[in-house]
Protein backbone atom coordinates (compact mmCIF):
# COMPACT_ATOMS: atom_id res chain seq x y z
CA UNK A 1 0.00 0.00 0.00
CA UNK A 2 1.32 3.18 -0.97
CA UNK A 3 2.61 5.64 2.02
CA UNK A 4 -0.68 7.94 1.45
CA UNK A 5 -2.99 4.85 1.63
CA UNK A 6 -1.52 3.99 4.42
CA UNK A 7 -2.01 7.53 5.63
CA UNK A 8 -5.18 7.53 4.94
CA UNK A 9 -6.71 4.49 6.04
CA UNK A 10 -4.93 4.99 9.36
CA UNK A 11 -7.15 8.15 9.55
CA UNK A 12 -10.09 6.84 8.97
CA UNK A 13 -10.01 4.49 11.53
CA UNK A 14 -9.16 7.02 14.20
CA UNK A 15 -12.71 7.29 14.54
CA UNK A 16 -12.52 8.89 18.42
CA UNK A 17 -11.55 12.88 18.65
CA UNK A 18 -10.39 13.81 22.61
CA UNK A 19 -10.69 17.08 22.82
CA UNK A 20 -8.64 19.46 25.47
CA UNK A 21 -10.76 22.61 26.59
CA UNK A 22 -9.32 24.99 28.64
CA UNK A 23 -11.93 27.62 30.50
CA UNK A 24 -11.11 29.93 27.50
CA UNK A 25 -12.85 28.01 25.44
CA UNK A 26 -13.14 27.35 21.79
CA UNK A 27 -10.79 30.55 21.24
CA UNK A 28 -8.12 28.31 22.87
CA UNK A 29 -7.93 25.49 20.50
CA UNK A 30 -6.13 25.06 17.36
CA UNK A 31 -8.00 24.22 13.88
CA UNK A 32 -7.71 20.70 14.44
CA UNK A 33 -9.21 20.31 17.93
CA UNK A 34 -12.23 22.90 16.81
CA UNK A 35 -12.52 20.64 13.49
CA UNK A 36 -12.70 17.53 15.50
CA UNK A 37 -15.82 18.94 17.49
CA UNK A 38 -17.95 20.13 14.07
CA UNK A 39 -17.39 17.35 12.51
CA UNK A 40 -18.49 14.53 15.02
CA UNK A 41 -22.08 13.17 14.97
CA UNK A 42 -21.65 12.37 18.81
CA UNK A 43 -20.11 15.20 21.29
CA UNK A 44 -19.42 13.80 25.00
CA UNK A 45 -18.60 15.98 27.89
CA UNK A 46 -19.27 17.55 31.19
CA UNK A 47 -21.84 19.79 30.55
CA UNK A 48 -19.51 22.85 31.12
CA UNK A 49 -17.38 21.64 28.68
CA UNK A 50 -20.22 21.27 25.94
CA UNK A 51 -21.22 24.58 26.84
CA UNK A 52 -18.23 25.99 26.46
CA UNK A 53 -17.88 23.81 22.46
CA UNK A 54 -21.38 24.57 21.99
CA UNK A 55 -21.08 26.85 19.36
CA UNK A 56 -18.65 24.53 17.19
CA UNK A 57 -21.30 21.57 17.67
CA UNK A 58 -22.92 20.11 15.37
CA UNK A 59 -23.76 16.52 15.92
CA UNK A 60 -25.35 15.00 19.47
CA UNK A 61 -24.37 15.89 22.78
CA UNK A 62 -23.99 13.77 25.66
CA UNK A 63 -23.48 14.78 29.32
CA UNK A 64 -21.35 12.15 31.39
CA UNK A 65 -23.92 10.15 33.19
CA UNK A 66 -24.06 10.18 36.97
CA UNK A 67 -22.36 7.68 38.28
CA UNK A 68 -19.47 8.18 35.60
CA UNK A 69 -19.11 5.23 33.81
CA UNK A 70 -15.22 4.43 33.88
CA UNK A 71 -15.85 1.34 31.25
CA UNK A 72 -17.20 3.87 28.84
CA UNK A 73 -19.61 1.92 27.41
CA UNK A 74 -21.56 4.62 26.02
CA UNK A 75 -18.71 6.07 23.97
CA UNK A 76 -17.28 2.78 22.88
CA UNK A 77 -20.54 1.44 21.37
CA UNK A 78 -20.18 4.01 19.16
CA UNK A 79 -17.13 2.30 17.20
CA UNK A 80 -16.98 3.42 13.94
CA UNK A 81 -18.83 6.82 13.87
CA UNK A 82 -17.22 10.32 14.58
CA UNK A 83 -17.57 10.78 18.35
CA UNK A 84 -15.47 13.41 20.26
CA UNK A 85 -14.99 13.39 23.92
CA UNK A 86 -14.51 16.78 25.50
CA UNK A 87 -11.81 17.08 28.92
CA UNK A 88 -10.58 19.30 31.28
CA UNK A 89 -7.27 20.76 29.75
CA UNK A 90 -4.93 17.75 28.88
CA UNK A 91 -6.83 14.56 28.78
CA UNK A 92 -4.15 12.29 30.00
CA UNK A 93 -3.02 13.81 33.05
CA UNK A 94 -5.06 12.52 35.57
CA UNK A 95 -8.22 13.22 33.16
CA UNK A 96 -10.16 11.30 31.13
CA UNK A 97 -7.87 10.38 27.96
CA UNK A 98 -6.47 8.23 31.02
CA UNK A 99 -9.50 6.54 31.27
CA UNK A 100 -10.63 6.00 27.94
CA UNK A 101 -7.00 4.40 26.86
CA UNK A 102 -7.88 1.67 28.87
CA UNK A 103 -10.91 0.78 26.57
CA UNK A 104 -9.93 1.97 23.17
CA UNK A 105 -6.62 1.13 21.28
CA UNK A 106 -4.14 4.51 21.00
CA UNK A 107 -5.12 3.40 16.72
CA UNK A 108 -8.31 4.76 17.29
CA UNK A 109 -7.90 8.19 18.56
CA UNK A 110 -6.58 10.98 18.25
CA UNK A 111 -5.76 13.90 21.01
CA UNK A 112 -5.66 17.49 21.13
CA UNK A 113 -4.75 18.48 24.59
CA UNK A 114 -4.52 21.69 25.91
CA UNK A 115 -2.34 22.87 28.88
CA UNK A 116 -3.05 20.79 32.43
CA UNK A 117 -4.17 22.83 35.21
CA UNK A 118 -1.04 22.05 36.62
CA UNK A 119 0.75 24.01 33.94
CA UNK A 120 -1.75 26.81 33.84
CA UNK A 121 -0.90 27.49 37.78
CA UNK A 122 3.07 26.82 37.44
CA UNK A 123 3.35 29.54 34.85
CA UNK A 124 0.81 31.77 36.81
CA UNK A 125 3.00 31.29 39.94
CA UNK A 126 6.23 31.62 38.09
CA UNK A 127 7.15 27.92 39.70
CA UNK A 128 9.32 25.91 37.76
CA UNK A 129 6.85 23.09 37.03
CA UNK A 130 9.85 20.23 37.40
CA UNK A 131 10.44 21.79 41.09
CA UNK A 132 7.51 21.25 42.38
CA UNK A 133 5.38 17.86 43.56
CA UNK A 134 1.85 17.86 41.69
CA UNK A 135 -1.24 15.77 43.24
CA UNK A 136 -4.72 15.30 41.95
CA UNK A 137 -7.11 15.58 45.11
CA UNK A 138 -9.59 14.93 42.81
CA UNK A 139 -12.49 12.57 43.73
CA UNK A 140 -9.17 10.77 45.71
CA UNK A 141 -8.46 11.11 49.69
CA UNK A 142 -6.81 14.31 50.36
CA UNK A 143 -4.53 12.20 52.55
CA UNK A 144 -2.70 11.56 49.29
CA UNK A 145 -0.77 14.65 49.81
CA UNK A 146 1.11 13.69 53.92
CA UNK A 147 3.99 12.11 51.93
CA UNK A 148 5.02 15.27 50.12
CA UNK A 149 4.42 17.36 53.25
CA UNK A 150 8.08 18.60 53.46
CA UNK A 151 9.31 21.92 54.83
CA UNK A 152 10.65 24.33 52.44
CA UNK A 153 8.75 22.21 49.58
CA UNK A 154 5.99 23.07 46.97
CA UNK A 155 3.06 21.71 45.71
CA UNK A 156 0.07 21.81 43.31
CA UNK A 157 -2.85 20.20 44.61
CA UNK A 158 -5.69 19.69 42.22
CA UNK A 159 -9.01 19.46 44.33
CA UNK A 160 -12.62 18.32 44.29
CA UNK A 161 -14.80 21.13 44.17
CA UNK A 162 -15.00 24.43 46.59
CA UNK A 163 -15.04 22.63 49.49
CA UNK A 164 -11.39 21.29 49.13
CA UNK A 165 -9.38 24.42 50.12
CA UNK A 166 -10.57 24.75 53.39
CA UNK A 167 -10.67 20.84 54.16
CA UNK A 168 -6.85 21.00 52.90
CA UNK A 169 -5.79 23.82 54.92
CA UNK A 170 -7.56 21.98 57.90
CA UNK A 171 -5.46 18.88 57.51
CA UNK A 172 -2.11 20.93 56.96
CA UNK A 173 -3.06 22.85 60.56
CA UNK A 174 -3.68 19.02 62.14
CA UNK A 175 -0.18 18.25 60.78
CA UNK A 176 1.21 20.44 61.80
CA UNK A 177 2.09 22.59 59.18
CA UNK A 178 -0.66 25.09 60.01
CA UNK A 179 1.73 27.78 58.76
CA UNK A 180 2.13 26.74 55.43
CA UNK A 181 0.96 29.26 52.69
CA UNK A 182 -1.56 28.39 50.49
CA UNK A 183 -3.05 30.36 47.03
CA UNK A 184 -6.12 29.13 45.58
CA UNK A 185 -6.25 29.52 42.12
CA UNK A 186 -9.98 29.57 40.46
CA UNK A 187 -10.62 29.50 37.03
CA UNK A 188 -7.66 29.84 35.56
CA UNK A 189 -7.72 30.61 31.76
CA UNK A 190 -11.57 32.03 31.95
CA UNK A 191 -12.91 35.42 32.44
CA UNK A 192 -13.31 34.15 36.31
CA UNK A 193 -9.84 33.95 36.93
CA UNK A 194 -8.23 34.71 40.47
CA UNK A 195 -5.73 33.96 42.76
CA UNK A 196 -5.92 34.31 46.80
CA UNK A 197 -3.31 33.57 49.29
CA UNK A 198 -4.20 32.81 52.75
CA UNK A 199 -2.28 30.61 55.93
CA UNK A 200 -3.45 27.30 56.14
CA UNK A 201 -3.94 27.62 59.71
CA UNK A 202 -5.83 31.21 59.13
CA UNK A 203 -8.11 29.58 56.32
CA UNK A 204 -10.98 32.55 55.82
CA UNK A 205 -11.40 32.17 52.23
CA UNK A 206 -15.41 32.10 51.03
CA UNK A 207 -16.46 32.23 47.69
CA UNK A 208 -14.38 29.49 46.46
CA UNK A 209 -14.59 28.43 42.52
CA UNK A 210 -15.06 24.85 42.13
CA UNK A 211 -12.58 24.75 39.46
CA UNK A 212 -9.70 25.25 41.32
CA UNK A 213 -6.10 24.19 42.48
CA UNK A 214 -4.59 24.92 45.08
CA UNK A 215 -0.62 25.56 45.70
CA UNK A 216 1.42 25.13 49.29
CA UNK A 217 4.70 26.49 50.26
CA UNK A 218 4.94 24.03 53.02
CA UNK A 219 6.44 25.39 56.53
CA UNK A 220 6.17 22.75 59.34
CA UNK A 221 6.05 23.49 63.31
CA UNK A 222 8.29 21.78 65.51
CA UNK A 223 5.43 18.99 66.21
CA UNK A 224 4.82 18.68 62.54
CA UNK A 225 4.54 15.09 61.08
CA UNK A 226 6.91 14.79 58.60
CA UNK A 227 7.53 11.37 56.89
CA UNK A 228 10.95 10.64 55.81
CA UNK A 229 11.89 9.13 52.61
CA UNK A 230 14.21 6.72 54.29
CA UNK A 231 13.26 3.11 55.03
CA UNK A 232 13.02 2.29 58.95
CA UNK A 233 10.49 5.09 59.47
CA UNK A 234 10.21 5.82 63.78
CA UNK A 235 7.63 3.50 65.76
CA UNK A 236 6.08 6.49 67.13
CA UNK A 237 4.72 7.37 63.58
CA UNK A 238 2.38 4.21 64.14
CA UNK A 239 -0.41 3.38 65.66
CA UNK A 240 0.28 -0.29 67.15
CA UNK A 241 -0.23 -2.29 70.29
CA UNK A 242 3.48 -3.47 70.17
CA UNK A 243 2.47 -6.24 66.99
CA UNK A 244 5.04 -4.15 64.59
CA UNK A 245 8.33 -4.74 62.42
CA UNK A 246 10.85 -2.48 64.77
CA UNK A 247 12.29 0.39 63.18
CA UNK A 248 15.83 -0.97 62.37
CA UNK A 249 14.69 -4.89 61.27
CA UNK A 250 11.78 -2.61 58.86
CA UNK A 251 14.39 -1.14 57.50
CA UNK A 252 17.03 -4.33 56.47
CA UNK A 253 13.35 -6.32 55.80
CA UNK A 254 12.07 -3.32 52.99
CA UNK A 255 16.10 -3.73 51.73
CA UNK A 256 15.41 -7.14 51.18
CA UNK A 257 12.00 -6.59 49.63
CA UNK A 258 13.91 -4.90 47.14
CA UNK A 259 10.74 -2.52 46.05
CA UNK A 260 10.55 -1.79 42.25
CA UNK A 261 7.97 0.88 40.82
CA UNK A 262 4.65 -0.70 40.28
CA UNK A 263 4.79 -4.00 42.17
CA UNK A 264 2.43 -5.59 44.60
CA UNK A 265 3.39 -6.79 48.02
CA UNK A 266 1.54 -9.23 49.97
CA UNK A 267 2.18 -8.28 53.63
CA UNK A 268 0.99 -11.90 55.76
CA UNK A 269 0.47 -11.21 59.32
CA UNK A 270 0.59 -7.50 59.45
CA UNK A 271 0.40 -6.64 62.88
CA UNK A 272 0.31 -2.69 62.10
CA UNK A 273 0.70 -2.49 58.72
CA UNK A 274 4.27 -0.93 58.95
CA UNK A 275 5.81 -2.95 56.07
CA UNK A 276 3.23 -2.73 53.13
CA UNK A 277 2.76 1.58 54.30
CA UNK A 278 6.67 1.83 53.93
CA UNK A 279 6.64 -0.06 51.03
CA UNK A 280 3.94 1.65 49.26
CA UNK A 281 5.46 4.86 50.41
CA UNK A 282 8.41 4.38 47.99
CA UNK A 283 6.73 5.75 44.94
CA UNK A 284 2.96 6.55 44.29
CA UNK A 285 3.13 3.42 41.84
CA UNK A 286 3.52 0.73 44.23
CA UNK A 287 0.35 -1.32 45.54
CA UNK A 288 0.20 -3.39 48.95
CA UNK A 289 -2.48 -6.09 50.30
CA UNK A 290 -1.61 -6.11 54.26
CA UNK A 291 -3.27 -9.79 55.59
CA UNK A 292 -4.46 -10.18 59.15
CA UNK A 293 -6.37 -12.54 61.03
CA UNK A 294 -7.13 -9.99 63.99
CA UNK A 295 -9.95 -7.54 63.38
CA UNK A 296 -8.80 -4.86 65.80
CA UNK A 297 -5.59 -4.67 64.10
CA UNK A 298 -7.02 -5.06 60.74
CA UNK A 299 -8.53 -2.11 61.34
CA UNK A 300 -5.51 0.05 62.50
CA UNK A 301 -3.73 -1.03 59.95
CA UNK A 302 -6.37 1.49 57.81
CA UNK A 303 -6.10 4.03 59.61
CA UNK A 304 -2.25 4.22 60.04
CA UNK A 305 -2.35 3.71 56.08
CA UNK A 306 -4.55 6.68 56.14
CA UNK A 307 -2.35 8.59 58.86
CA UNK A 308 0.47 7.90 56.32
CA UNK A 309 -0.80 8.68 53.13
CA UNK A 310 -1.62 5.49 50.87
CA UNK A 311 -4.91 4.88 51.69
CA UNK A 312 -4.66 2.69 48.70
CA UNK A 313 -3.50 0.06 50.74
CA UNK A 314 -5.78 -3.03 51.08
CA UNK A 315 -6.51 -4.63 54.05
CA UNK A 316 -8.02 -8.39 54.12
CA UNK A 317 -9.09 -9.41 57.55
CA UNK A 318 -8.61 -13.40 57.72
CA UNK A 319 -6.17 -15.92 58.65
CA UNK A 320 -3.44 -17.11 56.00
CA UNK A 321 -3.07 -19.23 53.93
CA UNK A 322 -6.85 -19.29 53.54
CA UNK A 323 -6.93 -15.49 53.19
CA UNK A 324 -4.84 -15.29 50.34
CA UNK A 325 -6.77 -17.68 48.03
CA UNK A 326 -7.82 -15.19 44.73
CA UNK A 327 -5.68 -12.29 45.15
CA UNK A 328 -3.83 -10.61 42.69
CA UNK A 329 -0.42 -12.44 42.03
CA UNK A 330 2.29 -10.57 43.82
CA UNK A 331 5.86 -9.20 42.98
CA UNK A 332 7.16 -9.58 46.30
CA UNK A 333 6.24 -11.15 49.53
CA UNK A 334 6.76 -10.59 53.43
CA UNK A 335 5.84 -12.69 56.18
CA UNK A 336 5.87 -11.46 59.80
CA UNK A 337 3.73 -12.97 61.45
CA UNK A 338 1.95 -16.60 61.41
CA UNK A 339 4.56 -18.18 59.19
CA UNK A 340 4.58 -21.34 61.21
CA UNK A 341 0.82 -21.98 60.37
CA UNK A 342 0.71 -25.10 58.57
CA UNK A 343 0.08 -24.36 54.57
CA UNK A 344 1.26 -20.59 55.03
CA UNK A 345 5.15 -20.27 53.59
CA UNK A 346 3.81 -23.21 50.87
CA UNK A 347 0.78 -21.01 49.68
CA UNK A 348 3.44 -18.05 49.39
CA UNK A 349 6.17 -19.57 47.18
CA UNK A 350 3.60 -21.14 45.01
CA UNK A 351 1.70 -17.99 44.44
CA UNK A 352 4.84 -15.61 44.10
CA UNK A 353 5.78 -14.16 40.50
CA UNK A 354 9.16 -15.88 38.73
CA UNK A 355 11.56 -13.54 39.93
CA UNK A 356 9.61 -12.55 43.00
CA UNK A 357 11.38 -11.91 46.55
CA UNK A 358 10.09 -13.42 49.55
CA UNK A 359 11.16 -12.00 53.05
CA UNK A 360 10.35 -14.12 56.42
CA UNK A 361 11.55 -12.87 59.46
CA UNK A 362 11.07 -15.51 62.75
CA UNK A 363 11.38 -14.16 66.33
CA UNK A 364 10.03 -17.69 67.92
CA UNK A 365 12.16 -20.89 67.91
CA UNK A 366 9.19 -22.39 65.78
CA UNK A 367 9.57 -20.17 63.18
CA UNK A 368 13.34 -20.59 63.22
CA UNK A 369 12.76 -24.38 62.96
CA UNK A 370 10.17 -23.68 59.24
CA UNK A 371 13.17 -21.01 58.17
CA UNK A 372 16.02 -23.40 58.55
CA UNK A 373 14.00 -26.27 56.89
CA UNK A 374 12.94 -24.25 54.25
CA UNK A 375 16.22 -22.85 53.59
CA UNK A 376 17.68 -26.18 53.58
CA UNK A 377 15.47 -27.24 50.50
CA UNK A 378 15.58 -23.65 48.44
CA UNK A 379 18.50 -22.12 49.11
CA UNK A 380 18.49 -18.40 49.62
CA UNK A 381 20.18 -16.08 52.04
CA UNK A 382 19.72 -16.45 55.85
CA UNK A 383 20.88 -13.76 58.57
CA UNK A 384 20.56 -13.06 62.18
CA UNK A 385 19.59 -9.44 62.76
CA UNK A 386 20.26 -8.36 66.74
CA UNK A 387 19.82 -4.82 68.11
CA UNK A 388 20.51 -3.60 71.35
CA UNK A 389 19.17 -0.23 72.63
CA UNK A 390 20.29 1.85 75.61
CA UNK A 391 18.31 1.21 78.69
CA UNK A 392 18.50 2.21 82.37
CA UNK A 393 20.31 0.14 84.63
CA UNK A 394 19.81 1.31 88.21
CA UNK A 395 21.69 4.68 88.25
CA UNK A 396 23.73 4.34 85.06
CA UNK A 397 22.40 2.91 81.35
CA UNK A 398 24.07 -0.04 79.36
CA UNK A 399 23.25 -2.19 76.44
CA UNK A 400 19.75 -4.20 76.37
CA UNK A 401 19.17 -6.20 73.87
CA UNK A 402 16.08 -6.69 71.58
CA UNK A 403 14.94 -10.15 71.12
CA UNK A 404 17.02 -11.43 67.76
CA UNK A 405 15.75 -12.05 64.21
CA UNK A 406 16.40 -14.58 62.04
CA UNK A 407 15.62 -13.71 58.48
CA UNK A 408 15.03 -15.98 55.32
CA UNK A 409 15.69 -14.23 51.98
CA UNK A 410 14.40 -15.93 48.56
CA UNK A 411 14.36 -15.37 45.30
CA UNK A 412 11.69 -16.99 42.98
CA UNK A 413 13.34 -18.85 39.96
CA UNK A 414 11.22 -18.72 36.78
Amino acid sequence: MPPESAERALNQSRWLSIVGIGEDGLKGLGENARAAISSASVVFGGRRHLELAASAITGETRPWPTPFDAAMRDVVALRGRKVCVLASGDPFFFGVGATLSHHVPVEEFTAYPAPSTFSLAASKLGWPLQEIETVSLHGRPLDLIRPLLHPGRRILALTSDEKGPAELAALLTKAGFGRSQMAVLEALGGAAERVRWNQANEFVLQDINVLNVVAVEVAGEADARILPCAFGLDDALFEHDGQITKREVRALTLSALAPRRGELLWDIGAGSGSIGIEWMLADPSMKAIAIEANGERAARIGRNASAFGVPGLRVIEGEAPVALIGLPTPDAIFIGGGGSEPGVLDTAIASLKPGGRLVANAVTLEMEAVLLGVHTRLGGNLVRIDVSRVAPIGAMQGWKPAMPVMQWTWIKQG
